[in-house]
């Protein structure tokens, strides 16, 4: 059996779980579970995949959802904060929600805002809802996401927690094709370790990692 490296933060794995799908392996040291690379989908199997949601700016339900990120996080911003939405998708309505507090937030996505000139500036905040599951090198993305961090500033992530294998069995989840990295508490805080952080997990799917 091959090995597989961990996207993260590239230490020994070992199988994890096989549904009819694919296969999922964990990292021994940080305990992220990932889904080995020859199951990735292609660049255009994935943007398929997006432009079936249907996300609204406006969408009172999507609202509500990205609540249990925004709420947390505006009540830890400065007043008028510059931050960065990363993977905004078609419809960036947590930016609008932020923006409608007074911040100011541009975007970035690898197929709908492909804007790489936000990553030579420095911002208060960085969010990222729905986002790590589908990073392939996740490790590579967050640093450059951390870099991009000013002293003090704020990194929110909304993924579901991986909890333990029986529960993974039956996740939903896990089921979607775009979904190939999959965080658990013990990988947010090896996380936080690696960079010195303060880490806040809120809830089952939010966490916040605040820059020394």
């Amino acid at each position: 059996m091959s090995k597989h490296r961990c996207p993260l933060c590239q230490g020994e794995s070992q199988p994890y779980q096989r549904d009819k799908r694919r296969d999922y392996w964990q990292c021994q040291h940080c305990e992220l579970v990932f889904v080995p690379p020859e199951w990735h989908l292609t660049a255009i199997q994935e943007r398929a995949e997006y432009d079936r949601h249907e996300n609204q700016v406006d969408d009172p339900g999507y609202r509500r959802f990205l609540s249990r990120l925004a709420e947390p996080l505006l009540q830890r911003l400065p007043a008028a904060s510059r931050g960065l939405d990363f993977g905004c998708g078609p419809g960036p309505a947590l930016a609008a929600m932020l923006s409608e507090h007074g911040h100011q937030v541009a975007l970035y996505d690898l197929f709908y805002a492909p804007n790489t000139e936000v990553f030579k500036q420095h911002w208060d905040f960085i969010t990222a809802t729905e986002v790590v599951e589908h990073l392939a090198q996740p490790g590579s993305e967050l640093q450059r996401l951390w870099q991009c961090l000013r002293p003090g500033g704020w990194l929110a992530l909304m993924t579901k927690r991986v909890t333990g294998p029986d529960a993974f069995a039956r996740w939903h989840y896990k089921n979607d094709p775009t979904h190939i990295c999959f965080f658990s508490s013990r990988t947010f805080e090896w996380l936080a370790q690696q960079w010195g952080a303060e880490l806040e997990l809120i809830g089952a799917d939010v966490a916040l990692l605040r820059k020394p």
